[in-house]
């Protein structure tokens, strides 16, 4: 791993490492502008971001800062301390979507209404630094009595975030200041005891850590990075009884596997991860492969969805994942996205964008519907059949907004800064982590890409930039999904891999030279590690980095239950263009039962369990899981029987 300055500049996106970070790459800039991924951020542009303003106004989030700022009156809206989160994700999603600078007319508008809310926000602020409208509205002023649930320090991280994103996309230092004034604030209040600072304490919700060494890259003041470092660590010592719900149970480095809370335990390995990066803590790295391996082994889902409980949001036990009592919220999904890219770019390894390209494309896609109008907070593997769904956060059915609206913005901010994870580069060349249309470009090479992927494995690469003066390495993902590859690059052909991920051409490129990577996308039948009970004597169906799932509205004449997966047949593709706007569906051979409704069976060890009526045969059509509940209301499943 370098530990050397590095030459390679690093793009403004949520990761800009410092020259002197030890990583093993650098993220390199990625424009999209076609295919899969643009087509659902142009809804995420055109539809969800848009809408942002009126729902935050119509939530309370708005008149809440002009009631702090004293410009309105009434009382605090909301049913949580940290709905100002829900202004600074929105904030920083609408950043990021602004540094394409576009010109368009509806940008323009966008951009008016990011000015607006800063401006609430920055009059919000008290004179010191502090910002918190739950506490300056509803506790009288009364601050970090309550670290356990009252979140002061996770707001003002997602408020650094905004910032940071802000000045990055427009150069604008108007949030940037309210953010570096807060954070001032906090550095005066928090430390160890000795450090003559009155309060040694964390936040029960991880967050401000990785934002401070953000602030930190964007500013170059090393006490905000000494300050991420002091939160890391006092997690764990029982500042806040000892709970693994807020992270808090044992310290980061002697934890042996993911636990508590998932999005507060992935944001702060995130911010563990950052500080490897900038300060070379070899300790926090190995703490870091070691949580993330034992995460993605005993504590993942097939989605890349993480949370086993309801109750507290919580991990579970190794191999407890259920289906349709699976939590799996968005934002576990957006946090492991966000800590898997920072371990990419720490060790170099292709496992995590493995992880990160099966998360998005399933446990995280799935939070946002086709329209760009209704969210899932949840993303359960199975939905029963005569399932009774009363609303709320928590519900399978797709809402228009949360009382907890954490994810609809975060879903937001990810999309809009999606190209900052996707390809990184180092000294020798290029990494291309994750397919799409459009451009990979470092310093010194340029690469286009053209692709129909996830439909199809075909990914055409052409060289438009490039040194003259001596070669340089085109490193490509093999996918770990991947039975088969070929790549062809000038005469030669290529069909086998790296053990370690990538295959890597190697030589001096020209303008024009082209790259062809093929990718089998054959469906295919996953089955889980035995100790996962909730699926033992299932399979899901699988087609390239997409899970499939079957929907009851797709399978007249009953509901999904009762069906069983022939196995001995094969799996058939069929694209469907009139189908959730366009996708490839696996057709398989099934039956449905006849059973009785019995509830349980008598057993003999002779006998064995009785016979069931062959039953009636069923073709099934699996479509994508990330489009499931966008027609009408029914029962899902991703994990089917066998027997």
């Amino acid at each position: 791993m370098p530990r050397t300055r590095s030459a390679l500049p690093s793009p403004a996106g949520p990761v800009r490492l410092t020259p002197d970070a030890r990583t093993a790459l650098r993220p390199a800039a990625v424009t999209v502008d076609g295919g899969f991924w643009h087509d659902r951020r142009a809804t995420n542009a055109g539809v969800s971001l848009p809408q942002g303003p009126d729902l935050l106004e119509s939530a309370g989030n708005l008149h809440n800062l002009r009631l702090a700022a004293g410009t309105a009156e009434g009382g605090f809206q909301g049913a949580y301390p940290f709905v100002d989160t829900d202004v600074y994700k929105w904030l920083e999603a609408a950043s990021w979507h602004l540094a394409r600078d576009t010109g368009e007319e509806s940008d323009e508008a966008l951009a008016a209404d990011v000015a607006r809310i800063i401006a609430l926000v920055a009059a919000a602020q008290q004179p010191d630094g502090y910002l918190n409208t739950w506490f300056q509205l509803v506790k009288g002023g009364e601050r970090y009595q309550d670290l356990r649930w009252g979140h002061e320090l996770y707001c003002a991280g997602h408020l650094i975030q905004a910032a940071v994103a802000h000045h990055r996309s427009t150069g604008r230092p108007e949030l940037l200041d309210v953010a570096r004034k807060f954070a001032d604030h906090i550095d005066s209040v928090f430390g160890l005891p000795g450090s003559g600072r009155p309060l040694d304490g964390i936040d029960g919700h991880p967050e401000v850590e990785t934002a401070l060494v953000e602030l930190y890259r964007e500013t170059g003041e090393r006490r905000y990075l000494d300050l991420a470092g002091y939160f890391v660590d006092r997690h764990g010592h029982g500042l806040l009884g000892g709970e693994a719900y807020c992270q808090d149970r044992v310290p980061l480095r002697a934890a042996t596997n993911v636990e508590g809370h998932a999005v507060r335990q992935l944001y702060l390995l995130a911010a563990a991860a950052d500080l490897a990066a900038e300060t070379g803590d070899a300790e926090l790295r190995a703490a870091g492969e070691r949580l993330w391996h034992a995460m993605t082994t005993t504590k993942t889902h097939l989605t890349g969805g993480l949370g086993a409980h309801h109750d507290r949001e919580d991990f579970g036990d190794p191999f407890e994942l259920p289906n349709e009592r699976a939590y799996c919220e968005t934002c576990a999904a957006i946090a492991s996205v966000q800590w898997s890219w920072r371990m990419a770019l720490l060790t170099g390894e292709a496992r995590y964008s493995d992880l990160i390209e099966r998360t998005l494309y399933n446990g995280f896609l799935a939070g946002v519907s086709l329209d760009g109008e209704r969210w899932l907070y949840v993303n359960p593997l199975q939905v029963r059949d005569g399932h009774t769904d009363t609303g709320g956060d928590q519900s399978a059915r797709r809402t228009r907004w949360f009382r907890c609206a954490c994810c609809p913005p975060n879903v937001m901010r990810l999309l809009a800064s999606l190209e900052h994870y996707l390809a990184s580069a180092d000294e020798q060349g290029l990494q291309i982590h994750q397919f799409v249309t459009g451009r990979y470009a470092t310093d010194r090479v340029r690469v286009r890409a053209e692709t129909d992927y996830p439909w199809h494995g075909t990914i055409a690469f052409t060289v438009e930039e490039s040194p003259s003066d001596g070669p340089w390495t085109l490193s490509l993902r093999i996918p770990a999904w991947c039975r088969e590859f070929r790549v062809r690059c000038g005469e030669e052909t290529y069909d086998s891999q790296a053990d370690d991920g990538w295959l890597r051409l190697s030589r001096t490129w020209a303008p024009g030279d082209r790259v062809l990577l093929e990718l089998t996308m054959e469906p295919r039948l996953t089955a889980a590690d035995p100790r996962v009970d909730a699926v033992r004597g299932c399979v899901a169906i699988e087609r390239g980095p997409l899970v499939h799932c079957l929907e009851q509205v797709d399978h007249p004449g009953g509901g999904l239950d009762d069906i069983v997966l022939d196995t001995s047949r094969p799996l058939a593709v069929k694209h469907r263009p009139d189908l959730l706007g366009g996708v490839t569906t696996v057709v398989a051979a099934g039956r449905r039962r006849r059973l009785p409704d019995r509830g349980w069976w008598p057993y003999s060890p002779a006998r064995g369990v009785p016979a069931e009526p062959e039953g009636e045969p069923v073709e099934l059509t699996a479509i994508p899981y990330h489009v499931w509940a966008n027609r009408e209301d029914g029962s899902m499943r991703v994990w089917l029987p066998t027997s």
